[in-house]
Protein backbone atom coordinates (compact mmCIF):
# COMPACT_ATOMS: atom_id res chain seq x y z
CA UNK A 1 0.00 0.00 0.00
CA UNK A 2 2.84 2.36 0.94
CA UNK A 3 4.58 1.44 -2.32
CA UNK A 4 1.50 2.44 -4.28
CA UNK A 5 1.34 5.84 -2.60
CA UNK A 6 4.99 6.54 -3.40
CA UNK A 7 4.48 5.56 -7.05
CA UNK A 8 1.37 7.74 -7.25
CA UNK A 9 3.24 10.75 -5.82
CA UNK A 10 6.08 10.23 -8.32
CA UNK A 11 3.52 10.05 -11.15
CA UNK A 12 1.93 13.28 -9.96
CA UNK A 13 5.30 15.01 -9.84
CA UNK A 14 6.22 13.80 -13.32
CA UNK A 15 2.84 14.89 -14.66
CA UNK A 16 3.18 18.30 -13.03
CA UNK A 17 6.69 18.65 -14.48
CA UNK A 18 5.50 17.73 -17.98
CA UNK A 19 2.59 20.16 -17.69
CA UNK A 20 4.97 22.88 -16.53
CA UNK A 21 7.26 22.24 -19.50
CA UNK A 22 4.30 22.22 -21.88
CA UNK A 23 2.99 25.49 -20.42
CA UNK A 24 6.44 27.05 -20.76
CA UNK A 25 6.65 25.87 -24.39
CA UNK A 26 3.19 27.24 -25.20
CA UNK A 27 4.07 30.57 -23.60
CA UNK A 28 7.43 30.85 -25.34
CA UNK A 29 6.05 29.67 -28.67
CA UNK A 30 3.31 32.30 -28.65
CA UNK A 31 5.07 35.24 -27.05
CA UNK A 32 7.03 38.03 -28.71
CA UNK A 33 10.35 36.35 -27.92
CA UNK A 34 12.32 35.29 -31.00
CA UNK A 35 9.61 36.79 -33.23
CA UNK A 36 10.63 38.27 -36.55
CA UNK A 37 10.48 42.05 -36.37
CA UNK A 38 7.55 43.62 -38.19
CA UNK A 39 8.49 47.14 -39.23
CA UNK A 40 5.85 47.74 -41.90
CA UNK A 41 2.94 50.14 -41.49
CA UNK A 42 -0.55 48.71 -41.01
CA UNK A 43 -2.59 47.77 -44.07
CA UNK A 44 -5.42 50.32 -44.22
CA UNK A 45 -8.81 49.20 -45.49
CA UNK A 46 -11.30 52.00 -46.17
CA UNK A 47 -14.83 50.74 -45.59
CA UNK A 48 -17.12 51.95 -48.42
CA UNK A 49 -14.44 54.45 -49.46
CA UNK A 50 -14.82 57.73 -47.61
CA UNK A 51 -18.42 58.31 -46.57
CA UNK A 52 -20.57 59.92 -43.94
CA UNK A 53 -20.41 58.28 -40.52
CA UNK A 54 -23.09 57.94 -37.88
CA UNK A 55 -23.71 57.03 -34.26
CA UNK A 56 -23.64 53.29 -33.53
CA UNK A 57 -25.70 53.75 -30.36
CA UNK A 58 -28.85 51.62 -30.40
CA UNK A 59 -28.31 50.59 -34.00
CA UNK A 60 -30.29 47.61 -35.35
CA UNK A 61 -30.64 45.90 -38.72
CA UNK A 62 -33.61 48.16 -39.50
CA UNK A 63 -31.91 51.45 -38.63
CA UNK A 64 -31.75 53.94 -41.49
CA UNK A 65 -28.23 55.24 -40.93
CA UNK A 66 -28.63 58.06 -43.47
CA UNK A 67 -31.06 59.68 -41.04
CA UNK A 68 -28.54 59.80 -38.19
CA UNK A 69 -25.27 60.99 -39.70
CA UNK A 70 -22.88 63.23 -37.85
CA UNK A 71 -22.51 66.81 -39.05
CA UNK A 72 -20.72 66.41 -42.42
CA UNK A 73 -16.99 67.15 -42.44
CA UNK A 74 -16.45 66.29 -46.10
CA UNK A 75 -18.60 66.13 -49.26
CA UNK A 76 -18.35 62.40 -50.03
CA UNK A 77 -21.05 59.73 -50.10
CA UNK A 78 -20.11 56.09 -49.56
CA UNK A 79 -19.72 53.63 -52.43
CA UNK A 80 -19.21 56.26 -55.11
CA UNK A 81 -16.30 56.89 -57.44
CA UNK A 82 -15.46 60.26 -55.79
CA UNK A 83 -15.48 58.61 -52.35
CA UNK A 84 -13.25 55.75 -53.54
CA UNK A 85 -10.86 58.18 -55.19
CA UNK A 86 -10.73 60.29 -52.02
CA UNK A 87 -9.98 57.18 -49.94
CA UNK A 88 -7.03 56.17 -52.10
CA UNK A 89 -5.73 59.74 -52.19
CA UNK A 90 -5.93 59.85 -48.38
CA UNK A 91 -3.76 56.73 -48.12
CA UNK A 92 -5.99 53.63 -48.28
CA UNK A 93 -4.27 50.39 -49.32
CA UNK A 94 -7.62 48.82 -50.18
CA UNK A 95 -11.20 50.03 -50.50
CA UNK A 96 -14.22 47.93 -49.61
CA UNK A 97 -17.49 48.39 -51.47
CA UNK A 98 -20.85 46.65 -51.68
CA UNK A 99 -22.57 45.28 -54.77
CA UNK A 100 -26.21 44.57 -55.58
CA UNK A 101 -27.52 42.91 -58.77
CA UNK A 102 -29.62 44.97 -61.18
CA UNK A 103 -32.56 44.12 -63.42
CA UNK A 104 -30.33 44.03 -66.50
CA UNK A 105 -27.73 41.61 -65.14
CA UNK A 106 -25.17 44.10 -63.88
CA UNK A 107 -23.92 44.92 -60.40
CA UNK A 108 -24.66 48.31 -58.86
CA UNK A 109 -22.30 49.55 -56.16
CA UNK A 110 -24.71 50.19 -53.29
CA UNK A 111 -24.91 49.08 -49.68
CA UNK A 112 -28.53 48.74 -48.53
CA UNK A 113 -30.90 45.91 -49.30
CA UNK A 114 -33.47 48.44 -50.50
CA UNK A 115 -33.28 51.96 -51.89
CA UNK A 116 -35.83 53.27 -49.35
CA UNK A 117 -33.46 54.64 -46.70
CA UNK A 118 -30.99 56.75 -48.68
CA UNK A 119 -32.64 57.62 -51.96
CA UNK A 120 -35.72 59.24 -53.51
CA UNK A 121 -37.12 55.91 -54.77
CA UNK A 122 -38.20 52.64 -53.16
CA UNK A 123 -37.69 48.96 -53.83
CA UNK A 124 -34.60 46.84 -54.38
CA UNK A 125 -31.84 47.64 -56.88
CA UNK A 126 -32.69 44.43 -58.76
CA UNK A 127 -36.04 46.01 -59.73
CA UNK A 128 -34.19 48.67 -61.75
CA UNK A 129 -31.77 48.68 -64.66
CA UNK A 130 -28.37 50.25 -64.17
CA UNK A 131 -29.43 53.12 -66.41
CA UNK A 132 -32.48 53.75 -64.20
CA UNK A 133 -30.34 53.63 -61.06
CA UNK A 134 -28.20 56.39 -62.55
CA UNK A 135 -31.21 58.70 -62.24
CA UNK A 136 -31.63 57.99 -58.52
CA UNK A 137 -30.53 60.57 -55.94
CA UNK A 138 -28.45 58.53 -53.51
CA UNK A 139 -27.95 61.54 -51.23
CA UNK A 140 -31.65 62.34 -50.89
CA UNK A 141 -32.30 61.29 -47.27
CA UNK A 142 -29.06 62.11 -45.48
CA UNK A 143 -29.68 64.37 -42.50
CA UNK A 144 -27.70 65.29 -39.39
CA UNK A 145 -30.47 67.26 -37.65
CA UNK A 146 -33.52 65.00 -37.67
CA UNK A 147 -34.78 66.21 -41.03
CA UNK A 148 -34.41 69.93 -40.63
CA UNK A 149 -31.86 70.01 -43.45
CA UNK A 150 -30.71 67.55 -46.11
CA UNK A 151 -27.17 68.58 -47.09
CA UNK A 152 -26.76 66.03 -49.89
CA UNK A 153 -30.23 66.17 -51.42
CA UNK A 154 -29.96 66.70 -55.18
CA UNK A 155 -26.22 66.09 -55.12
CA UNK A 156 -26.33 62.31 -55.45
CA UNK A 157 -27.98 61.99 -58.86
CA UNK A 158 -25.83 59.90 -61.18
CA UNK A 159 -23.41 58.92 -58.43
CA UNK A 160 -24.37 55.26 -58.07
CA UNK A 161 -21.69 53.46 -60.11
CA UNK A 162 -21.70 50.02 -61.64
CA UNK A 163 -19.05 47.46 -60.68
CA UNK A 164 -17.64 47.76 -64.19
CA UNK A 165 -17.26 51.55 -63.80
CA UNK A 166 -15.36 51.23 -60.54
CA UNK A 167 -12.93 48.58 -61.73
CA UNK A 168 -12.38 50.38 -65.05
CA UNK A 169 -11.70 53.64 -63.24
CA UNK A 170 -9.19 52.07 -60.79
CA UNK A 171 -7.46 49.19 -62.63
CA UNK A 172 -4.32 49.31 -60.48
CA UNK A 173 -5.97 49.54 -57.06
CA UNK A 174 -6.93 46.86 -54.53
CA UNK A 175 -10.55 46.21 -53.62
CA UNK A 176 -12.61 44.12 -51.25
CA UNK A 177 -15.98 43.42 -52.87
CA UNK A 178 -18.91 42.62 -50.60
CA UNK A 179 -21.71 40.41 -51.91
CA UNK A 180 -24.63 41.40 -49.71
CA UNK A 181 -26.68 38.21 -50.11
CA UNK A 182 -26.33 34.45 -49.78
CA UNK A 183 -27.52 33.85 -53.34
CA UNK A 184 -25.14 31.49 -55.20
CA UNK A 185 -26.26 33.03 -58.51
CA UNK A 186 -24.58 36.27 -57.49
CA UNK A 187 -21.40 34.27 -57.04
CA UNK A 188 -21.80 32.87 -60.55
CA UNK A 189 -22.40 36.33 -62.02
CA UNK A 190 -19.45 37.88 -60.20
CA UNK A 191 -17.16 34.99 -61.18
CA UNK A 192 -18.06 35.51 -64.82
CA UNK A 193 -17.24 39.18 -64.56
CA UNK A 194 -13.96 38.73 -62.65
CA UNK A 195 -12.79 36.00 -65.03
CA UNK A 196 -12.71 38.57 -67.84
CA UNK A 197 -10.28 40.84 -65.99
CA UNK A 198 -6.55 40.78 -66.60
CA UNK A 199 -4.78 38.47 -64.16
CA UNK A 200 -2.86 41.37 -62.61
CA UNK A 201 -6.07 43.24 -61.80
CA UNK A 202 -7.91 40.16 -60.57
CA UNK A 203 -5.07 39.37 -58.17
CA UNK A 204 -5.77 42.67 -56.37
CA UNK A 205 -9.42 41.84 -55.71
CA UNK A 206 -10.79 39.99 -52.70
CA UNK A 207 -14.43 39.04 -52.21
CA UNK A 208 -16.48 38.39 -49.09
CA UNK A 209 -20.12 37.66 -48.35
CA UNK A 210 -22.54 34.77 -47.82
CA UNK A 211 -21.24 31.21 -47.70
CA UNK A 212 -22.93 30.07 -50.91
CA UNK A 213 -21.80 32.78 -53.35
CA UNK A 214 -18.30 32.70 -51.86
CA UNK A 215 -18.11 28.91 -52.29
CA UNK A 216 -19.16 29.39 -55.91
CA UNK A 217 -16.45 31.97 -56.53
CA UNK A 218 -13.78 29.86 -54.85
CA UNK A 219 -14.72 26.91 -57.01
CA UNK A 220 -14.70 28.95 -60.24
CA UNK A 221 -11.68 31.13 -59.43
CA UNK A 222 -9.61 29.20 -56.87
CA UNK A 223 -6.83 31.80 -56.80
CA UNK A 224 -9.20 34.56 -55.68
CA UNK A 225 -8.87 35.64 -52.06
CA UNK A 226 -12.28 35.15 -50.43
CA UNK A 227 -13.90 35.31 -47.02
CA UNK A 228 -17.20 34.14 -45.58
CA UNK A 229 -18.38 32.98 -42.18
CA UNK A 230 -17.61 29.45 -43.36
CA UNK A 231 -14.03 30.21 -44.44
CA UNK A 232 -13.41 32.16 -41.23
CA UNK A 233 -14.56 29.24 -39.06
CA UNK A 234 -12.64 26.67 -41.09
CA UNK A 235 -9.46 28.66 -40.46
CA UNK A 236 -9.85 30.03 -36.95
CA UNK A 237 -11.49 27.10 -35.13
CA UNK A 238 -8.65 24.67 -36.00
CA UNK A 239 -6.14 27.44 -35.29
CA UNK A 240 -7.59 28.00 -31.82
CA UNK A 241 -7.31 24.25 -31.25
CA UNK A 242 -3.74 23.65 -32.43
CA UNK A 243 -2.24 27.10 -33.08
CA UNK A 244 -0.45 27.05 -29.71
CA UNK A 245 1.99 24.58 -31.31
CA UNK A 246 2.86 27.02 -34.10
CA UNK A 247 0.97 24.97 -36.70
CA UNK A 248 -1.22 26.93 -39.13
CA UNK A 249 -4.10 24.88 -40.60
CA UNK A 250 -4.15 24.51 -44.39
CA UNK A 251 -7.67 25.97 -44.35
CA UNK A 252 -6.11 29.33 -43.50
CA UNK A 253 -4.16 29.47 -46.77
CA UNK A 254 -4.70 32.50 -49.03
CA UNK A 255 -7.84 33.84 -47.44
CA UNK A 256 -8.81 36.90 -45.44
CA UNK A 257 -9.84 37.02 -41.80
CA UNK A 258 -11.58 39.91 -40.06
CA UNK A 259 -10.90 39.79 -36.34
CA UNK A 260 -12.89 41.86 -33.82
CA UNK A 261 -10.52 43.80 -31.55
CA UNK A 262 -12.11 42.21 -28.47
CA UNK A 263 -11.42 38.70 -29.81
CA UNK A 264 -7.92 39.25 -31.20
CA UNK A 265 -5.99 39.06 -27.88
CA UNK A 266 -7.27 35.49 -27.38
CA UNK A 267 -5.65 34.19 -30.57
CA UNK A 268 -2.43 32.23 -30.16
CA UNK A 269 0.58 34.46 -30.78
CA UNK A 270 -1.34 37.71 -31.01
CA UNK A 271 -0.25 40.03 -32.43
CA UNK A 272 3.10 39.47 -34.13
CA UNK A 273 3.41 35.70 -34.21
CA UNK A 274 -0.18 35.37 -35.33
CA UNK A 275 0.37 37.94 -38.09
CA UNK A 276 3.58 36.22 -39.18
CA UNK A 277 1.87 32.83 -39.29
CA UNK A 278 -0.99 34.17 -41.39
CA UNK A 279 1.41 36.06 -43.66
CA UNK A 280 3.39 32.86 -44.21
CA UNK A 281 0.28 31.24 -45.74
CA UNK A 282 -0.64 34.39 -47.70
CA UNK A 283 -3.64 35.30 -45.55
CA UNK A 284 -4.59 38.90 -44.84
CA UNK A 285 -5.61 39.87 -41.29
CA UNK A 286 -7.93 42.86 -40.76
CA UNK A 287 -8.92 44.05 -37.29
CA UNK A 288 -12.37 45.60 -36.92
CA UNK A 289 -13.45 47.67 -33.94
CA UNK A 290 -15.77 46.38 -31.22
CA UNK A 291 -17.06 42.84 -31.01
CA UNK A 292 -17.74 42.31 -34.71
CA UNK A 293 -21.51 42.74 -34.49
CA UNK A 294 -21.44 45.75 -36.83
CA UNK A 295 -19.00 47.27 -39.31
CA UNK A 296 -17.34 49.40 -36.66
CA UNK A 297 -14.03 50.92 -37.61
CA UNK A 298 -11.07 52.66 -36.07
CA UNK A 299 -12.40 56.07 -37.02
CA UNK A 300 -10.64 58.41 -34.59
CA UNK A 301 -6.96 58.72 -33.83
CA UNK A 302 -7.64 57.83 -30.19
CA UNK A 303 -9.25 54.55 -31.32
CA UNK A 304 -5.82 53.35 -32.43
CA UNK A 305 -4.76 53.16 -28.78
CA UNK A 306 -6.91 50.03 -28.57
CA UNK A 307 -4.46 48.25 -30.88
CA UNK A 308 -1.18 46.69 -29.71
CA UNK A 309 1.89 48.93 -29.74
CA UNK A 310 3.49 48.96 -33.21
CA UNK A 311 0.62 46.91 -34.64
CA UNK A 312 1.30 46.16 -38.32
CA UNK A 313 -1.68 44.12 -39.51
CA UNK A 314 -4.80 45.35 -41.28
CA UNK A 315 -7.07 48.08 -39.91
CA UNK A 316 -10.72 48.60 -40.89
CA UNK A 317 -11.75 52.26 -40.92
CA UNK A 318 -14.68 54.42 -42.00
CA UNK A 319 -12.53 57.57 -41.76
CA UNK A 320 -9.41 56.92 -43.78
CA UNK A 321 -8.90 60.69 -43.92
CA UNK A 322 -8.24 60.72 -40.16
CA UNK A 323 -6.37 57.43 -39.77
CA UNK A 324 -4.00 57.33 -42.74
CA UNK A 325 -2.08 60.49 -41.75
CA UNK A 326 -1.06 58.82 -38.48
CA UNK A 327 0.93 56.23 -40.43
CA UNK A 328 2.00 58.41 -43.34
CA UNK A 329 3.78 60.98 -41.21
CA UNK A 330 1.27 63.79 -41.63
CA UNK A 331 -0.16 63.70 -38.14
CA UNK A 332 1.26 64.33 -34.71
CA UNK A 333 0.57 61.21 -32.71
Amino acid sequence: MEDGKVKFKKLLKRTAFVMLLLSFFIYLNNSSFFTKERSVNPFLLAHRGLGQTFSMEGITGDTCTAERIFEPEHPYLENTIPSIEAAFEAGADMVEFDIRPTKDGQFAVFHDWTLDCRTNVTGEPKEYTMEQLKQVDIGYSYTADNGKTYPFRGKGIGLMPSLEEVLSRFPEQSFLIHIKSNDPEEGVLLSQYLSKLAENQRSKIAVYGGNEPIDTIKESLPDTRVMSMSTMKSCLIPYITVGWSGYTPSTCRKTQVHIPEKVAPWLWGWPNKFLNRMEAVDTRVIVVAGDGSWSEGFDKVEDLKQLPTNYSGGIWTNRIDRIAPVYHGNHDK
